[in-house]
């Protein structure tokens, strides 16, 4: 059987948006995070991260680098008894860079690669699934997939919500505070 998931971008989202993480030490949970992936744990929703990391294509940081910030965060939301499904990643840059990594793929937000990836992986039920960002990109993401979308004030959010949602050409479903408030949201609203 299908299930539902929320796909959740990462800097800014789940984490503290600084940047370029370029080493794990500068990786930090937002205090709130681990209690919405339990929700969704706890609530049969598939928690799985979508991040663009193109850092690797600008050569500020390696593939590897992604992966012990990702062991990080996975060892950050187990020691509150949460957990994601998965992690997919995007490393490449249209522009930037050298191949592999320059490259025009699929899988870079807002295109839907790594969506249909994770669709095909867990069978998920895209029709009432959300993805959650702090950027507009994640709102094209969920409307070129087909999901709806939560956009969260926190990392850049505020700034794009109040300075360039004006050209827009689409508006989120909904428009929360943090990854937490939006989780509540989107749970509570699929018991209506």
């Amino acid at each position: 059987m299908k299930r539902p998931a929320v796909f959740i971008d990462r800097d800014g989202t789940i984490s503290e948006e600084v940047g370029y993480v370029n080493h794990p030490s500068r990786f930090r949970l937002f205090p709130y995070s681990s209690e919405a992936i339990r929700i969704l744990n706890d609530a049969g929703w598939l928690a799985i991260l979508i991040t663009n990391q193109a850092g690797v294509a600008r050569g500020y940081f390696s593939e590897n680098v992604i992966h012990r910030v990702h062991d990080q965060l996975t060892r950050d939301l187990q020691s509150e008894s949460a957990k994601l499904d998965a992690i997919y990643y995007c490393a490449h840059h249209p522009s930037v860079g050298e191949p592999p990594y320059r490259s025009d793929c699929d899988c870079r937000k807002p295109k839907t690669g790594l969506i249909q990836q994770a669709a095909k992986d867990f069978e998920i039920d895209l029709a009432t699934s959300w993805m959650a960002g702090d950027r507009y990109s994640d709102v094209e993401l969920a409307r070129n997939a087909g999901l709806r979308s939560a956009f969260v004030l926190s990392g850049y959010g505020r700034g794009e919500w109040e300075y360039q949602r004006q050209a827009w050409a689409h508006r989120p479903d909904i428009v929360c505070e943090n990854l937490l408030a939006a989780v509540k949201s989107i749970v509570n609203g699929s018991q209506e």
